[in-house]
């Protein structure tokens, strides 16, 4: 009768280890919520700024075809403005339509919108669309002699693609 029974005290008490174990469970379980969190978060603010450019690219895709229209309006505006011109009819028709198309210039270089250059310049695919070629000694071949549409960009992106007259000589052989 040696042996002393644990008291009930005793018995329903859980072991120190045991509550050592379940705290570090807890501990660990805790730290993995707070990880996915974290993670959810992260995720949350990409799609925020996801979303973001997502709307601002549709905005500028927008823009941009309401401005290509707007250059149709633009081109007959110059196309007028150098036929009064070249009639030489006087004042103050001349000088509004004139400033009519110096203010949607400004508008549209407001907008990031830019014509691209080209008279003088080797045609390049990417900017340039040849519709014409025409001999012409003592000038390299592939430089625009003439821009018959004006091409526009916005920003980093063509929005419309310069038509022009090139210079092709018989007899010389391309990248030769």
């Amino acid at each position: 009768m040696g042996e002393q029974k644990p008291t009930k005290q005793e018995q329903t008490a859980p072991s120190i280890e045991s509550l050592k174990k379940e705290l570090d469970h807890k501990s660990k379980e805790a730290t993995d919520y707070l990880d996915h969190l974290k993670r959810l978060q992260a995720d949350f603010e990409n799609f925020i700024k996801r979303s973001e450019k997502d709307k601002q690219a549709f905005v500028e895709f927008a823009n941009a075809r309401l401005i290509m229209k707007f250059l149709v309006l633009l081109d007959e505006l110059e196309q007028g403005l150098d036929s009064l011109t070249k009639q030489n009819v006087p004042g103050e028709h001349v000088r509004g339509l004139s400033l009519i198309v110096k203010k949607f210039h400004a508008i549209l270089s407001d907008e990031g919108v830019r014509p691209i250059e080209s008279v003088g310049k080797h045609a390049d695919p990417y900017l340039h669309e040849v519709m014409l070629a025409e001999q012409k000694d003592g000038v390299e071949d592939g430089i625009i002699l003439e821009e018959l549409q004006k091409g526009y960009r916005m920003k980093d992106k063509v929005l419309r693609y310069a038509k022009v007259k090139v210079v092709k000589n018989p007899g010389k052989s391309q990248g030769g």
